[in-house]
C-alpha cells in the first residue's frame, strides 16, 4: 500500500515537476551528469539575503532523478543556506541509510531506491547539483 502510494508521489513529480526551468542572472547555476546512466540536471538557484528566493532545475533523465530535483526545489524555497545546507545532508544521509526518512513526506517516496545502490546517485543527483553551487561561492 505504501509502494503504491509512494509510486504515484514520484510519478506525479516526475509527470507534473515543479519549478522546472531556468532562472537569468542565477546565483548558482551548475549541471551535473550521472555518466553511469546518462541523467542530467542544472539546477538554478537565486538568493536574496540568506534565503533562497527562487529554485529551479532542468535536465533530463529517469523518473527518479527528475522527481527528486522536484521536490528539492520545493524543499529549499525559502530556506536560509544553512538550513539548505542541513537539507541536503539530511537527505544524502537518508539515500545512504544512515538515517531514517519520516514517513509523513514526499521524499520518504525515494526510501526504495536505497534497496538500488546504482540509483541512488539519480535521486541524489540534483541535491548535490545544488550543495556544489553553494560550496563553489553561490
Amino acid at each position: 500500500m505504501m509502494r503504491e502510494l509512494y509510486t504515484q508521489i514520484i510519478m506525479d513529480h516526475y509527470q507534473r515537476p515543479r519549478n522546472r526551468g531556468e532562472i537569468d542572472n542565477p546565483d548558482i547555476e551548475e549541471h551535473l551528469l550521472n555518466p553511469l546512466c546518462g541523467d542530467e540536471v542544472t539546477v538554478y538557484a537565486l538568493f536574496e539575503g540568506d534565503k533562497v528566493s527562487d529554485v529551479k532545475f532542468g535536465g533530463r533523465g529517469c523518473a527518479i532523478s527528475q522527481a527528486s530535483a522536484s521536490m528539492m526545489t520545493e524543499r529549499l524555497m525559502g530556506k536560509s543556506r544553512e538550513a539548505a545546507e542541513k537539507e541536503i545532508k539530511g537527505f544524502k544521509s537518508m539515500m545512504t541509510g544512515e538515517t531514517e526518512f519520516p514517513e509523513m513526506d514526499d521524499l520518504a517516496a525515494l526510501k526504495g531506491v536505497i534497496q538500488y545502490p546504482s540509483r541512488i546517485k539519480c535521486a541524489t543527483l540534483a541535491w548535490n547539483a545544488f550543495q556544489k553551487g553553494m560550496n563553489d561561492g553561490g
